[in-house]
């Protein structure tokens, strides 16, 4: 596993997708950047960041899923490894926040958005991106962001933080490839932020309505009970939850 950190760019999924498509890149890259200008999250959403403070990155991971069925596997193991980091450090009230926000007493502290590839050998190759706030204090205009330093009361080092998330993201990958992602689902739901509790959401037509979310399919849908007891799937771009 290599490490290339750089000063600036505009995005760490972007630079590292271009240098796989120019070289051979091992497995499990990782690209760290100290500020990232066109950071992206879920739907197209910007993810902004204050230069220095945060941990900004971007990781190989080819040859652990084997179907175009198992994709949502690697965003359940991802997100469960950032969750292990954080509990690491001792942060309080930690969920998943479907599809894959990592939150912390109701606060997003980071956002993962992986970006997938169909090789013609029929191999998967995914870049997974990863905007952790570490040491970011304010949150202007933001009022659901936090980071480890605003819930824990002190800074932390990104490298060390970094070294952490490679390393439980491995992990979790290689469960996945014994066979064993029952066991990442199992946690995944124990993590799933909101689960069982009846909560507004917005589809896209924005019509607001009441529902309690059941779990997630493995397809990555959100399974929602609605008012009439009936259950419903969705898709990431179909609801949002307004909490």
């Amino acid at each position: 596993m290599g490490i290339i950190k750089l000063s600036a760019i505009d995005s760490t999924n972007d630079f590292l997708k271009d240098l796989v498509r120019k070289q051979s890149v091992e497995n499990f890259t990782t690209v760290v950047a100290e500020n990232q200008t066109k950071g992206r999250g879920q739907m197209g959403a910007v993810w902004e960041t204050e230069k220095g403070k945060n941990l900004i990155m971007s990781t190989l991971v080819g040859e652990v899923l084997s179907s175009s069925y198992d994709i949502f596997h690697l965003n359940v193991a991802v997100a469960l490894g950032v969750i292990a980091v954080l509990e690491e450090y001792n942060l309080p009230k930690l969920a998943i926040k479907w599809p894959n926000d990592i939150m912390s007493d109701q606060k997003k502290v980071a956002g993962i958005l992986i970006e997938n590839s169909f090789k013609s050998d029929t191999k998967i190759q995914s870049i997974v991106g990863i905007g952790l706030n570490v040491n970011q204090q304010s949150f202007e205009n933001l009022p659901k962001a936090s980071s480890m330093a605003v819930v824990m009361n002190r800074n932390y080092e990104l490298d060390q933080v970094l070294e952490k998330v490679v390393f439980q993201i491995k992990k979790n990958c290689a469960l996945i490839l014994s066979n064993q992602s029952e066991l990442l689902w199992n946690q995944f739901h124990n993590y799933l932020f909101k689960i069982n509790i009846p909560i507004p959401f917005e589809d896209a037509q924005q019509n607001r309505f009441m529902g309690i979310i059941q779990g997630v399919t493995s397809e990555g849908k959100l399974q929602v009970i609605l008012e009439d007891d009936s259950v419903q799937t969705y898709g990431i771009k179909e609801i949002q939850m307004l909490y």
